[in-house]
């Protein structure tokens, strides 16, 4: 697949890639296949948080997203608030001149025009809008696909949210929630479709017997491995005046359910989604000392699934551990701490499985627990259908995303699909 010119197509993927968040890398993957199914001869490379990681997972070259690399430590003293005032304007030259580099740049999905955990407007939505405005300028078309957005407070993040979003040729959401909020924030989504998470168009890994210690069988429901998605959890852009106290509640109120699952039995898998989870695992490892409790090491989202699949029940709060558990037709409570987790849950049929996650409430989360499990074999059925109607729409959104961004290649692909 060529342009008219005979030259290759220049595809950029641009995002918080390779910065130890297993589902922000989870979608490039998505997109990444899809590319290489779809348009095997486009040649493809990244501007991103890790471009080292990327380089070596995914083999594709990458180019560090910020010039300044203390981006994302606070800035205390005057010389590195110099630095960072420095790297915003070298930053602008920097990302207009990768995307002149290019034909088509994807954003693959990710909550990029969202601030549903902390967020500075100076940091990622500054990024993202000197993208969009690129691409704008420079005539090279900007997706943003599938992506996750909420409505936001704080003014100066929205701003760029919202101009970054108005300023993409294309957008898609990954809830009618998104969709929603950018309306209400002066974005016209009049042409923007919903599709379910990219991370829905993964392989799923088949099914294993759990690798861990078992606990018996029993008549009310599964009685084997539990796994227990985790997350350094401190509340959002509005909670940063309560955020240590909500880490707290969070915490122990999570010992305090795995404590209860060890009474019985239970052993429980601990799992994370981003490389900044590790001190709440040692937390409940820590304070719940068993050897029913363990921990996974996981460095993608296979890795999770093939956990989850092994696994009885899964109680996570992260959204794409959830979307890993629901892709492998594990029964799934959600501790949910933003509107998404509970469109997705709602969506997979699972809406009466979430759980506040600013206020876990042990004792109400076991009854819930236990009743997510009783009906166990009956979900399992109701995610086995869901999960093919979300395969099924993500192949629409492929098809649409090429006729906006690839047209050129249209009338190649009919041709090459006719019997």
């Amino acid at each position: 697949m060529t342009p008219a010119n005979g030259t290759p197509l220049r595809v950029g993927v641009f995002g918080l890639l390779g910065s130890g968040n297993l589902g922000n890398d989870g979608s490039l993957e998505a997109v990444l296949g899809y590319l290489r199914a779809e348009h095997p001869e486009a040649v493809v490379d990244a501007l991103c948080g890790g471009p080292e990681a990327v380089t070596a997972r995914f083999g594709i070259p990458a180019t560090r997203l910020h010039w300044y690399r203390g981006e994302y430590r606070t800035a205390s003293r005057a010389g590195a608030i110099a630095a960072k005032g420095l790297g915003k304007l070298v930053d602008a030259v920097r990302t207009a001149a990768w995307v002149r580099r290019h034909d088509v740049v994807i954003v693959p999905g990710m909550g990029v025009l969202e601030a549903t955990l902390p967020l500075r407007p100076w940091g990622f939505p500054y990024s993202l809008f000197l993208l969009c405005a690129s691409g704008r300028l420079l005539r090279t078309r900007v997706a943003l696909v599938s992506v996750g957005a909420a409505t936001i407070g704080n003014r100066p993040t929205r701003a760029l949210v919202r101009w970054a979003a108005r300023l993409a040729a294309y957008r898609s959401y990954r809830d009618a929630q998104s969709r929603d909020a950018m309306r209400a924030m002066g974005v016209d989504t009049a042409r923007d479709e919903v599709y379910p998470d990219l991370a829905f168009a993964l392989p799923t890994p088949p099914a294993t017997a759990p690798s861990g210690p078992s606990g018996p069988s029993g008549p009310s429901g599964p009685s084997g491995r539990v796994c227990l998605g985790v997350m350094a959890f401190h509340g959002g852009n509005d909670d940063r005046a309560r955020a240590e106290e909500i880490h707290r509640r969070y915490l122990d109120g999570t010992i305090r359910f795995v404590r209860a699952l060890v009474e019985e039995g239970r052993p429980v898998r601990l799992l994370t989604g981003d490389e900044c989870d590790a001190p709440v695992v040692a937390a409940i490892l820590d304070a719940v000392d068993s050897p029913l409790v363990t921990a996974a090491e996981t460095a993608s989202l296979a890795d999770l699934m093939r956990e989850m699949a092994a696994a009885d029940t899964v109680v996570a709060i992260r959204y794409h551990n959830l979307i890993c558990a629901l892709k492998t037709g594990t029964p799934v409570l959600a501790l949910c701490y933003a509107a998404k987790s509970d469109a997705l849950m709602e969506r997979m049929g699972l809406g009466a499985y979430c759980h506040p996650a600013r206020e876990v409430d042990a004792d109400r989360l076991l009854e819930q627990f236990r009743a997510l499990e009783k009906r166990s074999a009956e979900l399992r059925h109701t995610l086995a259908e869901r999960n093919l109607a979300a395969a099924r729409q993500l192949e629409h959104q492929f098809t649409a995303l090429d006729a906006a961004l690839f047209p050129a290649t249209d009338h190649a692909h009919a041709l090459r699909e006719a019997p």
